[in-house]
C-alpha cells in the first residue's frame, strides 16, 4: 500500500482516536483533534446523522479544520475544571491558541441553536492560520447549498441547515467556506456555527459575545464540578471523568450515552465497529453508584428519572420486559444500517448506525437495572410505590427465566450460551430486591425470590467453576475465562478473600492480564461469532484495580491503578479499549471506563486509608 491509502495503520489522513478532545452543551458534542480540526459532529443530538465525519472517511465525512497556516507543534489541554478545550500552536515566529467550546443555554429555544465557537488568538509574535469548513450532511449523503450572506454562509440541505459568522472575511469554494488570515500578538478571530431554521434566526458572534459566552461556560462547568465530594488522591482524574460523563449526558431526558461516536473500530482493518449512541441498561448501576458517590444527585436523579419514563418495566418484549440499550429518548427501535459509502476509520469497514444487539437476550440488564434501584433507593430517594409494583413484577421474570441461554455482556454473535456472569447479575437482581423489601417492609414474594436466590448461587458453584483452571469461568461446565467475573465481589456474590475467588483472581491476573490491562475473554478459545481480535477492555482494568484493593493487595491495586492513569490519552479520556502499542481502540470517550475509573478511585482511596 501507498501512504494514504485505505487501510493502512498510519494513514495520515487519520489523527490516532486518542488524538482528540471532547467538547458539548449536554445535546450532542464534537470531537477537536490536536490539529485543530473538528471531525465529528453531531446536529442536532447526539444520535442525529453526521455534519461532521472525516474521522469515518477522511475525504467525504466532512470536517471544520482551523489552525495555523505554518509548520507547528501543536499542545492540547482543557481550561481548568471545564469542558473548554484548548488547542495551542507553536511555531518559529509566534504561538496560537484555539479555544472550543459550546456554550450551555438556560432557555431550551437557544439551546436548539447548539452554537458551536472557536475563538482562535496569537498569544506570541505572529502567525497566519487557515479555515475550512466543510459539513457534509446525513453522514455525508445529503447534498447542500452554500449562501454568502452579508455577515456569514449558509450551508443549507434538506433537512438541516448550520449558519458560520466569522469575524474574518470568508470565501466559497463549491459546498465549502474557507479564510485565510494572519493575527498578530494579542489579536483575535472568533468563528461561530449555529443551527438554524424552524424559527432560529441567525446570530452574529462578535469578539466581544464570544468572550461573555467564553465566561458564561466556564463558570457553569465549575460551578456544576464544585458539588462534587471527592478529595481523594486522583482528584485530578476522577474530576475529568466526571465532567466527561456530564458531557455524554443528554439533558432533555437524563439518558447518558455509552459513546457519542458510531464505528470506531476495535481492531484497525477489522469488523468490529459499533454505534454506541444509546443509552446502555447495563451501565445504570455503575452510573447511579459514581455520581452518587461523588456527589452528584441530579444527574443520578436524572438517570432514574429516565429509566422510570422510558423503560417500562411490566412490558415483555419479544426477549424479555427490557431491552439491553434504548435510544436517548426512550425509542426501542434502533434498526442496525452499514454506509457503504463511507470507508471506516483507516480503512475499518463497515460504518454502521443503528444498533442489532437491542434486539438480543442479555439477562445481565436485570440485575444491572435493579441494582440501581436499590442504589438510588439507598443513597437518594425511596422507590415509589407503583414502581415497586413494576420492579416485583420484573424480579418475578427473572426468578423464570434466569436459567435461559442468552448473548452475554459483551455481546456476542456466535449464538446464546450459559454465561456465568447472567447468572451472576441476575442473582444480584433478585438479592436487591429482596434487601429493599426488607429494609422497607414492602409486600414481595420473599421465600420464592429466596429459593431462586440460592438455586442460582449453587448452580453457579456447581457449573461455573473450574476445578481443572481453579477459577471461576465465562460459562457453565466449560474451561474459559471471562473478565466480566471480576464483578463477582464487586456485586457482593462473593467474599473478596473467599479463596475459590482468590485463585479465580489469580487465574485471571496469568490468563488475562498484560501490564495490568484486562482482556474481556480469549476469542480463539471463545469464538463470538466475529473475525479479528481485539484490544483490552479499559473497563475491565479497573475492575481488576478494584478486586486487588477488596481483595487485600493494595499494592498492586495501587500499581495497576497508575499504569492504567498512563493510558490514559493527553487529557485524560479513555476510549473502550487499549491497544497493543498503547493507543486508543474503539468508541471515544467511552461513559462506563470512566464510570469504572472513579469507582476504582474511591474503593483504592479507602483501601489506602
Amino acid at each position: 500500500m501507498t501512504a494514504g491509502e485505505p487501510g493502512r495503520s498510519g494513514d495520515s489522513r487519520y489523527l490516532p482516536i486518542g488524538d482528540h478532545g471532547l467538547i458539548g452543551d449536554l445535546r450532542t458534542v464534537a470531537l477537536v483533534g490536536t490539529n485543530g480540526t473538528v471531525d465529528w459532529y453531531c446536529c442536532p443530538r447526539f444520535d442525529a446523522p453526521s455534519v461532521f465525519a472525516s474521522i469515518l472517511d477522511a475525504d467525504r465525512g466532512g470536517s471544520f479544520d482551523l489552525a495555523a497556516d505554518t509548520p507547528a507543534r501543536t499542545k492540547q489541554f482543557y481550561f481548568p475544571d471545564t469542558n473548554v478545550l484548548i488547542t495551542r500552536f507553536f511555531a518559529d515566529d509566534g504561538v496560537g491558541e484555539i479555544q472550543d467550546f459550546m456554550p450551555i443555554a438556560d432557555d431550551s429555544r437557544e439551546a436548539d441553536r447548539h452554537r458551536m465557537i472557536r475563538r482562535v488568538s496569537c498569544v506570541r509574535g505572529s502567525l497566519p492560520f487557515r479555515a475550512r469548513v466543510a459539513p457534509r450532511f446525513d453522514y455525508a449523503r445529503q447534498p447542500h447549498l452554500v449562501r454568502p450572506e452579508a455577515d456569514g454562509v449558509l450551508f443549507e440541505s434538506a433537512s438541516l441547515s448550520l449558519y458560520l459568522t466569522a469575524s474574518v472575511p470568508m470565501q466559497t469554494d463549491g459546498q465549502d467556506a474557507w479564510a485565510k488570515f494572519e493575527l498578530a500578538e494579542g489579536e483575535q478571530a472568533v468563528f461561530a456555527l449555529d443551527r438554524v431554521g424552524s424559527g432560529l434566526v441567525a446570530r452574529g458572534c462578535p469578539i466581544a459575545e464570544a468572550e461573555d459566552e467564553f465566561t458564561a461556560t466556564v463558570r457553569y462547568w465549575r460551578r456544576w464540578l464544585s458539588a462534587s465530594r471527592y478529595r481523594g488522591r486522583w482528584r485530578e482524574v476522577v474530576h475529568r471523568s466526571a465532567l466527561t460523563l456530564k458531557l455524554l449526558t443528554y439533558a432533555p431526558t437524563g439518558g447518558i450515552v455509552a459513546a457519542p461516536t458510531t464505528s470506531l473500530p476495535e481492531q484497525l482493518g477489522g469488523e468490529r465497529n459499533w454505534d454506541y449512541r444509546y443509552v446502555w441498561i447495563r451501565d445504570a448501576a455503575f452510573c447511579v453508584y459514581a455520581l452518587l458517590r461523588l456527589g452528584f444527585t441530579d444527574e443520578a436523579e436524572a438517570f432514574i428519572g429516565f429509566l422510570s419514563t422510558h423503560v417500562p418495566l411490566g412490558d415483555d418484549g419479544g426477549a424479555g420486559p427490557l431491552q439491553i440499550m434504548y435510544g436517548i429518548d426512550g425509542r426501542r427501535d434502533l434498526p442496525e444500517q452499514e454506509l457503504g459509502h463511507l470507508e471506516g476509520y483507516r480503512g475499518s469497514a463497515p460504518v454502521r448506525i443503528g444498533n442489532a444487539a437491542a434486539d438480543q437476550l442479555q439477562l445481565d440488564i436485570y440485575g444491572a437495572l435493579i441494582d440501581s434501584i436499590y442504589l438510588y433507593n439507598k443513597w437518594g430517594d425511596p422507590i415509589a410505590s407503583d414502581r415497586w409494583d413494576e420492579l416485583c413484577t420484573l424480579v418475578d421474570w427473572v426468578c423464570l427465566h434466569w436459567d435461559q441461554p442468552d448473548e452475554g455482556i459483551w455481546e456476542t454473535r456466535g449464538g446464546r450460551k450459559n454465561f456465568v456472569y447472567s447468572r451472576l447479575m441476575c442473582w444480584v437482581a433478585i438479592e436487591r430486591a429482596m434487601r429493599v423489601a426488607i429494609q422497607r417492609g414492602l409486600p414481595a414474594d420473599i421465600p420464592r425470590w429466596r429459593e431462586t436466590r440460592d438455586a442460582i448461587y449453587r448452580e453457579i458453584m456447581r457449573h461455573g467453576w473450574s476445578a481443572k483452571l481453579r477459577a471461576f469461568v465465562q460459562h457453565f461446565d466449560e474451561e474459559v475465562l471471562d473478565a466480566s467475573l471480576l464483578m463477582m465481589p464487586l456485586a457482593k456474590f462473593v467474599s473478596p478473600t473467599d479463596p475459590r475467588w482468590l485463585s479465580t483472581l489469580d487465574a485471571l491476573g496469568d490468563g488475562l492480564v498484560s501490564d495490568s490491562l484486562v482482556y474481556r475473554y480469549d476469542p480463539g478459545a471463545s469464538p463470538d461469532g466475529l473475525r479479528g481480535s481485539e484490544g483490552t477492555f479499559s473497563i475491565c482494568s479497573f475492575w481488576y484495580v478494584e478486586a486487588l484493593a477488596r481483595a487485600g493487595r493494595v499494592d498492586e491495586a495501587r500499581l495497576a491503578f497508575e499504569k492504567m492513569l498512563t493510558y490514559a490519552n493527553h487529557l485524560g479520556l479513555y476510549a473502550e479499549e487499549i491497544g497493543r502499542t498503547g493507543e486508543q481502540l474503539g468508541n471515544f470517550p467511552q461513559a462506563i471506563t470512566h464510570l469504572a475509573l472513579i469507582s476504582a478511585a474511591f474503593n483504592l482511596d479507602q483501601a489506602l486509608g
